[in-house]
């Protein structure tokens, strides 16, 4: 279950009704359950409504090759939560499976969730950027984006379908 701290961020950050997008990814322990939990627990958030999860994929790593294969997943919802006060419920239910941040990049960790598009919003800070920088390179986001949004256009990147083409393809197959 998510923390009480979580929940009351949450509960202090209610803007407008966003559609968010959100990449799962898991290459360590039981990695479908870690993905699993993760959607149950976003729904356990006030705010978050809504939820559809896409099919499983599995991937090759992104970075260090020596680690295990990705399953990977995006999910859908409606959230009335400020980008920012989600991003920190992300990287805190990241914290609940066992997440630790490091400053390596690309490494092995039981759950990965990254903020891909809140609503049509261009966010840059320091802490986030949205639409995710990385998302056009990545056929382990943008397959499973295309199953839940296959119309969608992102912005400053184009439309999704054209990404998926040009995208490098991790070995991506799908999950039974």
């Amino acid at each position: 279950m998510v923390g009480e701290k979580v929940s009351a961020v949450a509960a202090q950050n209610k803007t407008a009704d966003y559609t968010v997008y959100v990449g799962i990814g898991s290459n360590l322990g039981d990695r479908v359950m870690h993905i699993q939990d993760a959607c149950e627990q976003l729904l356990q958030v006030s705010g978050i409504e809504r939820l559809s999860c896409s099919p499983l994929y599995e991937s090759t790593p992104m970075g260090p090759a020596v680690q295990p294969d990705y399953a990977n997943a995006v999910c859908r919802f409606s959230t009335t939560l400020e980008a920012h006060a989600l991003l920190d419920i992300l990287q805190a239910i990241e914290v609940l499976h066992g997440r630790v941040r490091s400053t390596e990049r690309w490494t092995a960790r039981p759950l990965d969730l990254d903020l891909l598009l809140y609503g049509n919003s261009t966010i840059a800070t320091e802490r986030l950027q949205v639409p995710h920088p990385g998302m056009p390179l990545r056929s382990f986001v943008l397959r499973p984006l295309f199953d839940l949004a296959p119309d969608l256009n992102i912005p400053g990147f184009g439309v999704l379908a054209d990404l998926l083409i040009e995208a490098e393809d991790f070995g991506i197959q799908r999950l039974h």
